[in-house]
């Protein structure tokens, strides 16, 4: 429900307007927020004033006002000040309190129903009924993004992300965890990766600044439909998985970009052993000195040519026909050969998702 904060915040603006102290106490008694510790021994007061059939009434000079949650009492709001305007400001401070707490049953009732979309608790019907009530677009284009970082104890990475790119109303946050973030964004028919990246960036680049550190964002396919839109969300967690194991070093990155290695990171470890073993032996591709990994890695990276690879290697094109050639006698494999190629370079995929998943189990 509201914060003590907003309600805090709320009647700091309302005296500061209006001239009158203010007390906010909940149907028990308690105080929320106040302007002047004077207010809140009244609490007393406003529980008897609770037992009273009218909604408002003044009690010893000051204004006491009853704030309902569906026919509930909620809230009870009490004026202190002199001259004809502490009851209306204070009827404006009630006002204000019941509009605030409806806005905010209404996002938690959104973002309890997205919650459930994502994880898929709720049946066909049931999506499209709840969509109409909440005035959520069925039809919408959108996709979903997950934010990951690490934060302080003083930073909150939700509430920073709904209060700087929540507010256009279209777009839903919601929380994994206290290191991820869900982001449902509405996307126009003219967008296209390159904007949801840059919408991407952007989330990046504005909790960097705000301390937050290791950001990552993963984002899934855009879906057409609202009941679509766990899958959206599933293609993103692998897109997160996926990145930290072959696309480490980037910052960003998109489930349409996983290539092979979404293939690979649904495969069972046995099986991967088993195709290590077969390939290799009994031994680890990543088990090579430094030389020969340096060598592998950049012919990968220059499509298998020779004169190039010799070229960033700062070596004699025979030295490295040597050093292909040794690989071949130890491993059975000719990198330049594109089948071999593709062998080992599954291969050395496969070993690194094989670390990376070892690595939670200890």
């Amino acid at each position: 429900m509201i914060s003590n904060q907003i309600l805090q915040n709320t009647i700091d603006g309302l005296k500061a307007i209006g001239r009158v102290e203010l007390c906010v106490v909940d149907s028990e008694g308690k105080t929320l927020a106040e302007t002047t510790p004077e207010l809140s021994k009244r609490a007393e007061t406003a529980l008897e004033f609770a037992k009273s059939p009218a909604d408002s009434q003044e009690v010893a000079g000051n204004q006491y006002f009853k704030i309902y949650d569906e026919q509930q009492l909620e809230y009870m709001l009490i004026a202190m000040g002199s001259g004809e305007n502490v009851y209306m400001v204070g009827k404006m401070a009630a006002f204000q309190i019941q509009n605030l707490l409806v806005a905010y049953k209404e996002r938690f009732d959104k973002d309890n129903f997205i919650k459930n979309l994502l994880l898929d608790n709720l049946l066909l019907v049931d999506i499209y009924s709840r969509a109409k009530k909440l005035h959520v677009q069925p039809d919408a284009k959108r996709v979903t993004m997950i934010v990951e970082g690490k934060t302080g104890k003083e930073i909150n990475l939700l509430e920073l992300m709904r209060a700087s790119f929540g507010a256009g109303g279209k777009d839903f946050i919601t929380a994994v965890d206290e290191n991820n973030v869900i982001v449902v964004k509405e996307v126009e028919d003219t967008d296209t990766t390159v904007e949801i990246d840059k919408a991407a960036y952007s989330y990046q680049t504005f909790l960097e600044k705000e301390g937050v550190r290791e950001v990552r964002v993963a984002y899934g396919t855009v879906v057409r439909e609202i009941k679509e839109v766990s899958r959206s969300y599933k293609e993103a967690k692998m897109a997160m998985d996926v990145g930290k194991i072959f696309f480490d070093e980037r910052n960003v990155i998109a489930y349409s970009e996983l290539g092979i290695g979404r293939l690979i990171y649904q495969l069972p470890i046995p099986l991967c052993k088993m195709f290590i073993k077969e390939i290799f032996g009994g031994k680890s591709p990543d088990e090579f000195d430094e030389e020969t990994l340096t060598t592998i890695t950049k012919f990968f990276e220059n499509s298998l040519n020779v004169s190039e690879t010799s070229r960033q290697l700062f070596i004699h094109r025979n030295t490295l026909v040597y050093r292909l050639d040794k690989l071949q006698k130890t491993t059975g494999l000719d990198l330049r050969v594109f089948e071999d190629a593709i062998t080992f370079k599954i291969a050395l995929m496969v070993v690194k998702y094989m670390k990376y998943m070892e690595s939670f189990e200890y």
